[in-house]
């Protein structure tokens, strides 16, 4: 995740960057939630969400805040059970995966339609840094692994390339006064049809508040 404010905030930007984690083992948190659906995504609304006030006073006309959630291709596959945020009925690794960055979209949508509606100078998108070559893919069983190493080096991203959308979304001149979309390659590109259902972005955001302790705006 990546909040960047203007004019008022100390030396203009704040870096806030948050681990995410893919395809461990079914485990909770402290708190009892699944970990996927908490760390990718759960401590990223409650982060934005503390921060927003000084974001929305930070942000004007021409240098808005942004804010830039770090989704995944995986979240096409996502499916997020209101019923079951903590998959304890049926348990998926790639399934606890893909809800999570279906919930980051549909989170990064409601949001926005929030900064508009109440006419915040604050914009709010989600990107696809595509395949890259890090340790997120260290949980892959062991034959994935060895298939991967020779893989990666030709077809998966740098790190450095990986995060150059993320940075494209956070500070390029294009993207200024530009929210609710979601970025692969530098291009806007169509998310998931489900991250679009209005009606579900406000069930999970209520939802998110009551999890995460948050009084619902």
């Amino acid at each position: 995740m990546f909040l960047k404010g203007s004019g008022r905030l100390p030396k203009g930007l704040w870096f806030c960057l948050v681990a995410g984690t893919m395809m461990v083992p079914e485990m909770r948190t402290v708190d009892g939630f699944e970990f996927h659906f908490a760390l990718n995504y759960l401590g990223h609304f409650l982060l934005t969400n503390s921060l927003l006030d000084i974001l929305k006073r930070s942000g004007r006309q021409g240098s808005r805040s942004r804010i830039v959630n770090v989704s995944s291709a995986t979240h096409y596959a996502g499916v997020v059970d209101m019923e079951d945020l903590n998959r304890r009925a049926c348990y998926s690794s790639h399934g606890a995966y893909a809800q999570s960055k279906l919930a980051l979209v549909l989170f990064t949508y409601h949001l926005q339609e929030q900064m508009t509606a109440g006419g915040f100078p604050v914009t709010v998108n989600a990107v696809d840094p595509g395949m890259v070559d890090t340790a997120l893919y260290d949980n892959l069983w062991s034959l994935a692994q060895a298939m991967k190493k020779p893989v990666a080096k030709t077809l998966f991203r740098t790190p450095a390339e990986g995060a150059s959308t993320t940075v494209y979304a956070a500070v390029a001149s294009e993207m200024e006064g530009v929210g609710g979309r979601y970025v692969y390659n530098g291009r806007k590109t169509r998310s998931a049809d489900l991250s679009y259902d209005s009606e579900l972005q406000a069930e999970l955001w209520k939802k998110s508040c009551e999890l995460a302790g948050l009084r619902e705006n």
